[in-house]
């Protein structure tokens, strides 16, 4: 474990010290990811019970789903420190910095493995324990490890990780996985390259300077915002399916057409702007990118809220 430099005189470093060693492995896990991904699992909890779900559920559900998160995320630091030293955005985290060792963060990250695995056996249920450990090797091995760096394709398959809050949320309510949260899952896998490709366009250099072939890399604008429109109307057509499957009613509805019209409309926009040939300055894909996590977080309030006060359609 690194710590800063201790000063024979001065008491205050040595506490700075241990909060910035804190402070690199907590960034090891990628919280604002994991707020994410835990963005999709409560809701699908409320679905499940058809109302309020046991607080204490809620809570050991979350706390397993951050451990567990940040277990593939650290996983994910240390096997791409060579590819982050290389791009701005990702230069300053521990592992490239070496505030952080390899060794070190291979522990931690299979400490949090253990431990989230334990926690989910001992206080959600083995099923939820099994899609947590399924997750962190989807995300470790088949992206990082396997896709990353070999296909544009990468996030599309890659982002099976990122759909599995949705069946985890489900199974620690229900002990199984049935077809209302496979019809979420289906939603964020198709939400994952609208979400991310955006990004990707406005950090496409930082990209092409690591060598990873993310599609904006390897393909132009045009090509990669017809393929982002493509994914959001299949992803707002699946959002819609959950309705007759679930049983849901108007607030579900109107959150998921009135949210995914905006959506589908961003990705319209973009799209124009790339056949125009217009620089990344003016298509200003982060738009999309920003809009996207409002609506993710919109269609799934919409899923908790429904179930408390459903208003059936027809």
């Amino acid at each position: 474990m690194a710590t800063a430099p201790i000063s024979t005189t001065s008491t205050a470093l040595p506490t700075t010290g241990w909060k910035r060693s804190v402070g690199n492995y907590v960034a090891l896990t990628k919280p604002r990811i994991i707020e994410l991904l835990l963005v999709t699992t409560v809701p699908v909890m409320f679905l499940a019970e058809r109302g309020v779900p046991n607080l204490w559920l809620v809570v050991a559900t979350l706390i397993g789903g951050t451990l567990s998160a940040g277990a593939a995320n650290t996983f994910n630091c240390v096997y791409d420190r060579d590819i982050d030293a290389l791009m701005d955005r990702t230069r300053s985290r521990p592992m490239v910095t070496g505030e952080i060792s390899p060794r070190a963060g291979l522990l931690f990250g299979a400490a949090l493995t253990i431990v989230s695995t334990a926690w989910f056996v001992a206080f959600v249920n083995v099923a939820s324990a099994l899609l947590s450990l399924g997750a962190i090797a989807l995300y470790a091995v088949l992206y990082t490890m396997v896709l990353k760096r070999r296909t544009p394709q990468n996030i599309v398959w890659g982002g099976v990780a990122g759909c599995m809050p949705t069946l985890i949320g489900w199974s620690a309510v229900t002990g199984t996985v049935q077809w209302p949260a496979a019809i979420l899952f289906l939603v964020i896998f198709f939400w994952t390259p609208p979400h991310y490709w955006p990004l990707s366009m406005a950090f496409k250099d930082d990209y092409a300077n690591a060598h990873v072939p993310m599609l904006p890399v390897e393909r132009g604008a045009k090509a990669v915002a017809r393929q982002i429109v493509a994914y959001s109307w299949v992803m707002v057509a699946v959002s819609l399916a959950l309705v007759p499957v679930a049983d849901m009613g108007w607030i579900y509805l109107v959150a998921a057409v009135v949210s995914g019209a905006v959506f589908i409309g961003e990705a319209h926009r973009l799209l124009h702007l790339a056949r125009t040939g217009a620089a990344t300055k003016v298509l200003k894909p982060m738009r999309l990118f920003h809009f996207s996590i409002t609506y993710v977080t919109l269609l799934f309030l919409a899923v908790a809220i429904d179930p408390l006060v459903h208003f059936t359609i027809g």
